[in-house]
């Protein structure tokens, strides 16, 4: 049985990651909106991952006989000013959810849950994964400025991103 405490974060956290499906989601519509097909793409994968990452925090609370409650999920923005803004806007997300698992992950050593702390540690690797890709885009788009000729090359690389 999960301690309490624990369960109770980790199902805000289940609504959290399904938030952050919802926002890839609203961005890849963005994209799509203004023809950038391979930005789009990216963020759709992206919201795959966090579907994801929520079944593995369901599958963790289920295996260790706790109960899944799922939580209203907001709606995301549904505007931004550029592929830039998106970006910057993905950087600064991952960059809550990290603080999120970090606070977890804080939790569970508090509360002496030792599977959790190893179960967590999955998710703070990751989060040093979502924030660099995150980063880099944001650099190149930076880099790139004005050049539509270059932002159509990134937009054929993102259209790339393997699906899982």
């Amino acid at each position: 049985m999960p301690n309490k405490t624990i369960q109770d974060a980790m199902n805000v956290q289940i609504k959290n990651e399904l938030y952050s499906a919802y926002l890839y989601l609203s961005m890849s519509a963005y994209c799509e909106s203004i023809n950038l097909a391979g930005f789009a793409h990216w963020m759709r994968v992206q919201a795959q991952e966090e579907v994801g990452h929520a079944v593995k925090f369901y599958g963790f609370i289920h295996d260790r006989g706790g109960r899944v409650v799922l939580q209203a999920i907001d709606q995301p923005p549904v505007e931004f000013q550029s592929p830039l803004d998106v970006f910057e806007k993905t950087l600064e997300h991952e960059q809550k959810v990290t603080a999120m698992i970090h606070d977890l992950y804080t939790l569970a050593v508090q509360e002496k849950d030792y599977a959790s702390q190893i179960f967590l540690q999955w998710f703070v690797t990751e989060q040093v994964e979502e924030e660099n890709n995150a980063s880099q885009i944001v650099e190149t788009l930076e880099m790139i400025g004005d050049s539509r000729q270059a932002l159509l090359m990134l937009d054929r690389e993102l259209g790339r991103r393997a699906t899982d």
